[in-house]
């Protein structure tokens, strides 16, 4: 299917087929789960629990237990080692997708195939087309800030590496951003170099070539496009120099990568002098975006969950470009498109595609008998309950727990809108305290409000719930902007302690079971650190999610936080 409408792409036809979609949402939901069950139902894994061939979603939910990565990860070792049985899926699985590790401090392994790619395509399709009839691109170029990490050799020789790796490395990935008219700026020497920090600078040197080609500047999560422009405001003059002399700069080494940019570069002196007077021209780099791209529409990429602390700077790069916030899914596959595309990203919502996975949903409320509640299906969801995502899907996932928390904000048609809350698994907690990541974002808001006075702003940050002091508390980590008074940070420490409004945790604190909060700023470069860290372990950079909470057995992250310290503040908030 892929193949015959890759070079043609129909907006309007693409809308269609979504909107008959999701008019039969919960009857497309059963035929999908049907279809998953036909194809793999003689796998090891589904035959130890007596379907017997039966595909109804009763009996399907009553037969198959919910797991969680744990329990697959003996039969994904198995698939990755080389046991070419179907074990999780009735067709061999060739690839490995890793995911971030950036929640619990390592990758996890997990089945990719052919029918994760159409869906993948599928969701881009979908999102595009509803991003053009607001906001209509064509014959242009997208400056996507992507990086692919090394693809390696499983055991059983599959090839592995992360999901957006295994996306951008597949042929279909290419055609179709050219069929919606959006290639991307630069060469796949680039993109698939090795050293990210090269990667990162020939893309800034592309997307000044084709400046005036531009129509959408994008990756994969906000943090990204927001790290490009900090570091093209330390790099800038430098980027003009080779546009200038027609010659790459000497810090790019990797001769793929030299040779490459070299066929596209070529001396202008005329447009070196007017970025180099536009630039000049700034106040504190306002608006860059626009003054380098001016054909420029839209900023695109993942802005929710954890990236929406990075949105203030975004918007300060951004002017008046609006910022698109991209679809919904993680590396085990996809949930929802974003069809509402002018909604800002702290409002965005994800409708449900009914065709790429049977869906899940558990209630977040307890039972009053105290058990788990049972999972509903899509067309059962309520408006403005909170659930937990599980995922079936062509891949080998069976009620699978995402680890999502998702909020029904509105229906399109009969298939659930969902607003990302958090995951669930991300909680800062020492008692009976439970702080979300969205509690934490909060309250690091709240806080750097008392540096506006200073000029600075915060960097980037993460905590720690520290159970080796007695009492145990919470330790935030600050990176800062630049050097902020005692007499302010001890302010902004106080207000992070009183802004964990959770009532388990401040009645811990008003009786010094939690002690102090603590505030530790860190060294100018240290989340930096972090990223090389992670791109180390054989991470991509396009995946990479700063972790809100370092947990105890993410030992080696700590302990670039901790050696990076250079400051450190307790709260008298309950003193």
């Amino acid at each position: 299917m892929l193949e015959k409408t890759e070079m043609k792409f129909d907006p309007e036809e693409v809308i269609e087929e979504f909107e008959a979609l999701t008019k039969e949402a919960g009857k497309v939901q059963e035929e999908t789960l049907k279809k998953i069950l036909e194809e793999n139902g003689s796998t090891v894994y589904l035959q130890q629990w007596g379907l017997n061939g039966r595909t109804d979603p009763e009996v399907f939910k009553a037969c198959v237990p919910l797991v969680t990565h744990k329990d697959l990860e003996p039969y994904i070792q198995r698939i990755a080692d080389g046991d070419l049985s179907p074990v999780l899926t009735g067709k061999p699985i060739t690839t490995i997708s890793l995911s971030s590790g950036t929640t619990q401090g390592r990758p996890k392994f997990v089945p990719f195939n052919d029918e994760l790619m159409e869906s993948t395509m599928q969701i881009y399709k979908t999102s595009f087309a509803f991003r053009n009839r607001e906001f209509p691109i064509e014959n242009g170029k997208a400056l996507q800030f992507i990086y692919s990490s090394k693809q390696f050799k499983t055991k059983g020789g599959l090839a592995a590496g992360t999901a957006t790796t295994n996306v951008y490395r597949n042929a279909h990935f290419k055609k179709t951003m050219t069929a919606m008219q959006t290639p991307c700026c630069s060469p796949d020497e680039v993109i698939f170099g090795p050293d990210f920090h090269q990667s990162l600078y020939c893309h800034l040197l592309c997307g000044l070539i084709f400046r005036d080609e531009v129509q959408v500047v994008s990756s994969t999560f906000a943090h990204s496009i927001v790290h490009a422009f900090r570091t093209f405001e330390l790099v800038w003059e430098e980027l003009v120099a080779d546009i200038r002399e027609g010659v790459i700069s000497s810090r790019v080494t990797v001769p793929s990568m030299r040779s490459a940019i070299m066929k596209l570069l070529k001396p202008d002196p005329e447009q070196a002098d007017s970025i180099y007077n536009k630039c000049s021209g700034l106040s504190n780099w306002y608006g860059l975006i626009p003054v380098l791209f001016p054909n420029a529409r839209y900023i695109y990429g993942i802005m929710t969950g954890s990236m929406e602390p990075y949105l203030k700077k975004l918007r300060h790069y951004a002017g008046e470009l609006p910022l698109l916030s991209a679809d919904y899914g993680s590396s085990e596959g996809w949930i929802g498109a974003n069809v509402n595309p002018k909604l800002p990203p702290e409002l965005v919502t994800y409708a449900v595609l009914p065709n790429i996975g049977y869906f899940e949903f558990i209630p977040l409320r307890v039972n009053l008998d105290g058990l788990e509640p049972t999972p509903v299906g899509l067309a059962e969801v309520k408006l403005d309950e909170e659930y937990e995502i599980v995922v079936t899907n062509f891949a080998g996932l069976y009620r699978y727990r995402l680890g999502d928390v998702v909020k029904i904000k509105g229906f399109h048609n009969a298939t659930p809108e969902l607003q990302f809350i958090c995951r669930s698994n991300l909680l800062l907690s020492i008692n009976i305290d439970k702080n979300t990541e969205k509690d934490l974002q909060l309250a690091v808001e709240a806080a750097a409000r008392h540096l506006v006075d200073e000029k600075l702003e915060v960097v980037d940050f993460t905590s720690h719930g520290n159970v080796a002091t007695d009492p145990g508390h919470y330790v935030v980590f600050w990176e800062l902007s630049g050097e902020g008074s005692d007499e302010t940070l001890q302010e902004c420490c106080n207000c992070l302690d009183k802004s964990f409004v959770d009532a388990g945790y401040v009645g811990s604190r008003k009786v010094n079971v939690i002690g102090a909060l603590e505030l530790r700023v860190v060294k100018k470069g240290t989340f930096h650190k972090i990223l090389d860290h992670f791109v180390g372990l054989g991470g991509a950079v396009s995946q990479f999610k700063t972790p809100r909470c370092v947990g105890q057995n993410n030992s080696r992250l700590l302990q670039i936080l901790c050696y990076d310290v250079v400051k450190s503040y307790f709260s008298t908030a309950y003193s």
